[in-house]
Order: C-alpha cells, then sequence, then structure tokens
C-alpha cells in the first residue's frame, strides 16, 4: 500500500508489504515489529484523535500534511501526518528481492549522478551525515533527480515534490539491530533493500 492510498481519515496502518522477518539481517523482525507495530501505529493513532471533529477529518493525507506545513499552531497535526506519509511511503521502499531501475530511471540516473553506484554514494552520505532524527531522500525537483534530507517529520510531499524513494534514520529504524552504527545501516539498506521497482514507478508517475 502507498500513501495516495490514504485518501481520508479516519485512517488505519497499512500493512507490510513484506514479511516481519523477510529483511534480515539487514534490519531484524525485532526491529521491523517495533517500528511498525508501535511507532507507525502511534503515529497513525494520534493523528485520527488530533483530526477527530475537525476539519481535517474528512481530508486525505497529503491534503492534511500540506495545509498544516509550516502552521505552528497545527505542528502537531503535521508532524503525525508526515510521519504517518514518510512511513507508508518507507516500506515500499524497501523489498526483500533484488531490484534495479527501469530503463527509463536508469537513463535519469546515469543523466543527474553518473552512474547508479554515484546515486548511492551520495544517498549513502546524506542520510549518514544527517544531524539528528530525519530522512534521506531521492526526489523529482524541476525535472532533475536530487537527493537530500529533511529533519524529524519534515517531507519533501509537504512542498508537492515528487518522491521516488526514501531512507529512515531515526535512531528507532536501526539501533536494536545497529545500536549507534547508523553508517553500517544506511549501506546495508542502500546496497541490499531498496525498491527500485517502487521508484521506477514513482519515476513514471512523475513525468
Amino acid at each position: 500500500m502507498s500513501p495516495r492510498d490514504l485518501t481520508h481519515g479516519p485512517f488505519t496502518l497499512p500493512p507490510l508489504p513484506f514479511a516481519e522477518e523477510a529483511l534480515a539481517p539487514v534490519i531484524s523482525a525485532k526491529t521491523l515489529s517495533f517500528h511498525h507495530g508501535k511507532h507507525h501505529k502511534g503515529y497513525v493513532n494520534n493523528l485520527n484523535e488530533l483530526i477527530k471533529d475537525t476539519d481535517f477529518a474528512g481530508l486525505a493525507l497529503e491534503e492534511i500534511i500540506a495545509k498544516t506545513h509550516g502552521d505552528e499552531k497545527a505542528k502537531k497535526v503535521f508532524n503525525n501526518a508526515a510521519q504517518v506519509w514518510n512511513h507508508s511511503f518507507y516500506w515500499n521502499c524497501l523489498s526483500p528481492k533484488a531490484t534495479q531501475p527501469s530503463k527509463d530511471l536508469g537513463d535519469a540516473i546515469a543523466r543527474d549522478f553518473g552512474s547508479l553506484e554515484a546515486l548511492k554514494k551520495e544517498l549513502k552520505a546524506k542520510s549518514t551525515d544527517h544531524f539528528g532524527s530525519g530522512w534521506g531522500w531521492l526526489v523529482i525537483e524541476g525535472g532533475k533527480l536530487k537527493v537530500k534530507d529533511t529533519r524529524d517529520a519534515e517531507t519533501p510531499v509537504a512542498a508537492g515534490t515528487s518522491c521516488l524513494l526514501t531512507v529512515d534514520v531515526w535512531e528507532h529504524a536501526y539501533y536494536l539491530d545497529y545500536q549507534n552504527a547508523r553508517k553500517d545501516h544506511v549501506d546495508a539498506l542502500v546496497e541490499k533493500l531498496l525498491n527500485w521497482d517502487f521508484a521506477s514507478q514513482n519515476f513514471a508517475k512523475a513525468k
């Protein structure tokens, strides 16, 4: 399930697109159980409680994010809505089987980064070097592929930016498996788990 399926509240926790043990040893079943079943579910529950009986209740998730972005009075709503979106997107960015970019996406990667390996290197660096909690992203801006990072719950989708992939670098995404070794987690995830089929579908939609 993608975030675009989250069309209106009250929202429900999207199921994982794979079994909890499917991403081991890069991401353990225990980490997925906590990350999806507690953190992600907590954001969903919090969001539903925050928007109940408000003007946000009947809106799509992306609409809530756009309307609350930058509004200090609605910061709690934004943070939880954005984290629901980010996580729902993130699970689809992972695959237990090896994948490769489509020809069209591969051509764009070669144009904008020089090679897939160069893109992976930049995504690893941006995600590993990000200070504090947040996300590393592969996005399309101005017709070009770019790697960027966002803090905390911030998300490129708030500005209408098309996202292709993301890497979660909040500590709860890796601490049970890697403790403080964020780099080891990011390196393994980028090399072994990124779902290039999903990225290629997102690229085709954004063209």
